[in-house]
C-alpha cells in the first residue's frame, strides 16, 4: 500500500480530525498494552526471536545487520535473538552469494513450521475476537490498519526501503 498523500496542514481545535487523532492517540497505547497482555505467557526473550523469523520468511535470506535494520532493534539484540533461533534449529546461516565473507540468515523447516503454528494461534484467536463482525467491517479495518502501519513505518526517520507485507486479494481495496 503506498503511503497516505500528505495531510493538509494540523488539526485545529474543534476540529473532528483533531479529536479523531486524539482517540486514536489514546487507542494506540491500549492496543499495544492488550498485545502485550496477550503475550504474556510467553518468555519475553522466545517471543522477540520468533518475530525476526516473519520477515526472513516473506523477504528471504538477509544478513544480521540488515535484519536489524529491518526490525529496528540493536544489533547485538538481534544478534543474541538470532544464536537463539540457530540453537533451536529454526534458522540457519548459509553463504552470501555475493561476499563469501559474509552469511545470510535463513528460516528452517523447523522453522516455517513454528511460523505456521505462531500464525495459526494468532488466526484462531482473531477469529474468536471478531466472530461478531461482518466480513467488510473486517476487511475495511484489515485495510486501514495496513495502510496506518505503512504510514507509520514511511515515517521513521531510520526506515529502510518499505517493505509491506503484499495484501492478499480479499485485502486489495
Amino acid at each position: 500500500m503506498p503511503p497516505s498523500p500528505a495531510v493538509p496542514g494540523p488539526a485545529t481545535p474543534g476540529d473532528d480530525r483533531l479529536a479523531d487523532l486524539r482517540t486514536l492517540g489514546e487507542q494506540l497505547p491500549r492496543f499495544m498494552r492488550l498485545v502485550h497482555a496477550l503475550k504474556a505467557g510467553q518468555s519475553a526473550e522466545s517471543r522477540a526471536a520468533l518475530i525476526l523469523l516473519f520477515p526472513l520468511e516473506r523477504l528471504g535470506p538477509l544478513r544480521q545487520g540488515a535484519l536489524a535494520e529491518l526490525v529496528h532493534a540493536d544489533p547485538s539484540t538481534v544478534s543474541r535473538h538470532v544464536a537463539a533461533l540457530i540453537d533451536q534449529g529454526l534458522v540457519r546461516r548459509v553463504a552470501d552469494e555475493t561476499d563469501g565473507r559474509a552469511s545470510r540468515l535463513v528460516v528452517t523447516e523447523a522453522g516455517r513450521a513454528v511460523l505456521a503454528q505462531v500464525r495459526t494461534d494468532r488466526e484462531a484467536h482473531l477469529a474468536r475476537v471478531t466472530a461478531g463482525w461482518s466480513a467488510a467491517d473486517l476487511t475495511t479495518l484489515t485495510h486501514l490498519f495496513g495502510r496506518l502501519l505503512d504510514d507509520l513505518a514511511a515515517s521513521l526517520p531510520s526506515e529502510p526501503a518499505a517493505t509491506p507485507v503484499a495484501a492478499s486479494p480479499r485485502e486489495k481495496p
